[in-house]
């Protein structure tokens, strides 16, 4: 074989020299396969990437709560208020309609019992329906991508952001049941004018709970999620019913029902009734009012901050609507002609100290002023408690007397309300009359720092100043604290702090805060069952009348400040201390009396005690003195 002109092309070979590096099949095999193992070297890295930004865990989809969302729920669990973007009504699978179910199927996810959370089918179809139609007219995400896309991540259109989601589907899916994604999905989807969650849409749409919709109706919830303000019947009436028949077409085509069925429900007008979202429904205002000023007690403050709180009330919804009827009652029925305008109530489990029932006043959305936690009165005769209390704690008997005469100390007169003089009277006598002079009398025998030492380990935390009308109730406090030192005695002498959150979970659902029950024993047991005793009298034959209960013991007291300017009783059983305070927000007179209180706090404490078994106060002692 010849070479270059007639040369040998062996002796070209030699004379040349090999081929360049570059045209050798070697060297182009070698870049295939080092290309080939770089990308998937990329791929492998960029895959590792993607697993590392998702969350390890799917527990939060079991879990979650949006953000800037807090819920206040009673001691039951029921909702008394929720701020924020926050799902009211969270139902289970088996409570929503088999057809509301079937209609979100049809038209957001058909193949959902059969993909692991990805649709390739799903999303081929959907980019040529859109392309037909030349808009987006079906969407190729799953009902777990977009449950994925609720609870971890936002609605930014990216491409690293759909990857995220479509990798995240495919976790839940093999950590969830379907029937766990759907409730989920269902309980979470955002359906527009407020609405979060199936539940929800149907009362703000319709007006109904679920199980009360008809196929028409759930259609058109189900037709919601792409566009909510878009589909919206209260938008555009005749977009929302085209896209109400569009589902209910798919329903038929997939076999949920009947060509007859679907014909009858696209026959049928969209009609709506309007309402607003249970979620601005608010219960128990004053009370969640309070709740609220609390949280910053037991929340850090970026926790706070970012909110999605649950928080778990020591609140009895079934008390609560007693104590607002109550209220409302008396007012109505005693304050024209009585000449108060408000009135309070509370009531507290004097052994654990969780506020049970709390209304601060006539209306809380004419004034949010709590007059249970935040107006400061005069507790009147309500005080004499702490001043015998004190007595008793050191020694005296209850039947320790004084003169109920004309008395001046240091320029101080004191008056008997009613202006009358019953001579040599026991303190016990005293306590159940409301006599002021040996009231008196007995805080300067035992001295005004132990009567205020007393006051405060029992739960009163306002100042007390030390005067001489000290004894009648002169120095201010607020009803709250007031009730709670009562319920010291209710409890043999333990005062317990009253508080009214049990829990507060944050929006993984983990316990960020759980009731510290603060337990101090204030006075020794003999002395509590002494005072119960003295002021089980009061009930029975004193200016307590009206708040005797048909079956069983209560023990309290009744208040009246100058010229009945406030007027009170706090009274106990051993399950329950409630204290009610009548009114003015401006401290007008009144032309009322305390037995007013005391028929307000019996007209509670009848309904609170209906299913509660009846407990005896423990033995008064055999040894009255010198203890």
């Amino acid at each position: 074989m010849n070479g270059i002109k007639g040369i040998p092309s062996t002796l070209v070979k030699s004379f040349v020299g090999p081929p360049p590096i570059y045209r050798r099949r070697k060297f182009w095999v070698g870049i295939g396969m080092v290309g080939i193992s770089g990308g998937a070297i990329a791929f492998g890295l960029s895959w590792q990437a993607l697993e590392e930004s998702l969350p390890e865990s799917t527990d939060d989809v079991l879990t979650y709560i949006r953000d800037e969302t807090i819920t206040v729920k009673a001691a039951d669990g029921t909702i008394l208020q929720q701020i924020g973007p926050a799902t009211h009504d969270n139902l289970k699978i088996w409570e929503i309609p088999d057809r509301l179910k079937q209609a979100f199927i049809s038209i957001e996810d058909q193949r959902f019992e059969n993909h692991s959370g990805l649709d390739y089918q799903g999303i081929v179809r959907a980019a040529f329906s859109n392309l037909l139609a030349r808009d987006v007219v079906e969407g190729g995400s799953t009902i777990t991508q977009q449950l994925a896309r609720i609870v971890y991540f936002d609605q930014q259109q990216t491409l690293g952001r759909k990857l995220k989601e479509m990798r995240m589907a495919q976790k839940i899916e093999q950590d969830l049941e379907k029937d766990q994604i759907l409730e989920r999905y269902l309980n979470l989807v955002y359906l527009g004018s407020g609405a979060y969650g199936v539940a929800d849409a149907a009362w703000v749409y319709f007006s109904k709970p679920v199980t009360e919709l008809t196929l028409a109706e759930m259609a058109t919830l189900a037709a919601l999620p792409p566009a909510p303000s878009q589909y919206s019947p209260f938008i555009n009436k005749r977009i929302a019913q085209e896209r109400r028949n569009v589902v209910l077409r798919r329903m038929q085509k997939n076999g949920y029902i009947m060509e007859g069925e679907a014909d009858a429900a696209i026959a049928t007008p969209l009609r709506t009734k309007r309402s607003n979202p249970k979620r601005l429904d608010r219960q128990a205002s004053y009370f969640t009012e309070y709740i609220q000023q609390e949280l910053p007690k037991y929340v850090p403050a970026d926790v706070l901050g970012k909110k999605g709180l649950i928080v778990e009330t020591t609140l009895n919804p079934q008390w609560q609507m007693a104590a607002e009827a109550a209220v409302a009652e008396t007012i109505e029925t005693y304050g024209k002609y009585q000449r108060f305008e408000q009135a309070a109530l509370v009531a507290i489990d004097p052994r654990n100290g969780q506020i049970k029932a709390m209304v601060g006043g006539k209306e809380f959305f004419d004034q949010q002023f709590n007059r249970v936690t935040q107006a400061q009165r005069q507790p009147g005769s309500t005080f004499k408690t702490f001043v015998y209390t004190t007595a008793i704690a050191a020694g005296f008997s209850p039947y320790q007397s004084y003169e109920d005469a004309p008395f001046v100390v240091d320029g101080y007169e004191p008056k008997n309300y009613s202006e009358k003089f019953r001579g040599w009277t026991s303190i016990r006598d005293a306590l159940t009359h409301s006599v002021n002079i040996v009231a008196v009398k007995t805080l300067i025998k035992v001295g005004w720092d132990p009567v205020v030492e007393i006051a405060e380990k029992m739960g009163i935390k306002s100042t007390l100043n030390k005067t001489y009308s000290l004894a009648l109730g002169a120095s201010e406090v607020n009803l709250l604290e007031l009730t709670s030192a009562y319920g010291t005695l209710a409890t043999q002498g333990v005062h317990v702090q009253p508080h009214g959150i049990r829990r507060i979970l944050d929006r993984q659902g983990k316990v960020i805060y759980r009731e510290q029950i603060q337990r101090e024993r204030a006075i020794d047991e003999d002395t509590a069952a002494i005072m119960t005793w003295m002021l089980r009298n009061v009930v029975t034959s004193g200016t307590g009348g009206n708040a005797q209960l048909r079956d069983r013991a209560v023990a309290g007291k009744t208040g009246t400040s100058d010229e009945a300017r406030d007027l009170w009783f706090i009274g106990y059983i051993p399950q329950l201390v409630t204290g009610v305070w009548l009114g003015n927000d401006d401290n007008q007179p009144t032309w009322g009396a305390s037995s007013t209180a005391a028929i307000t706090w019996h007209e509670f404490m009848e309904e609170a005690v209906e299913n509660m078994r009846a407990e005896d106060f423990p033995d008064r002692p055999d040894k009255l003195d010198g203890r």
